[in-house]
């Protein structure tokens, strides 16, 4: 059974779920994919994926904070 163009490859959702899981960027998931950034972006949106800018969880946001305090110095 030949495969339809508008059928997502396998590459592309394994990294569409990397992605949305948090284990992959952005960019990182749009490499793994074979796609831009920005073409990434619009496969995401597409699909009703909102793109995850930022940290996620307390953690990360207390990370970043500090390395912002840090370069403040």
């Amino acid at each position: 059974m030949a495969s339809s163009s508008d059928e997502p490859s396998d590459k592309l959702a394994t990294a569409v779920g990397r992605y949305a899981l948090g284990d992959l960027s952005l960019g990182r998931a749009a490499e793994a994919a074979g796609l831009s950034r920005w073409e990434f972006e619009e496969v995401l949106e597409d699909a009703g994926f909102t793109s995850l800018y930022g940290p996620r969880t307390d953690e990360q946001v207390e990370r970043e904070v500090d390395i912002a305090l840090d370069l403040d110095e």
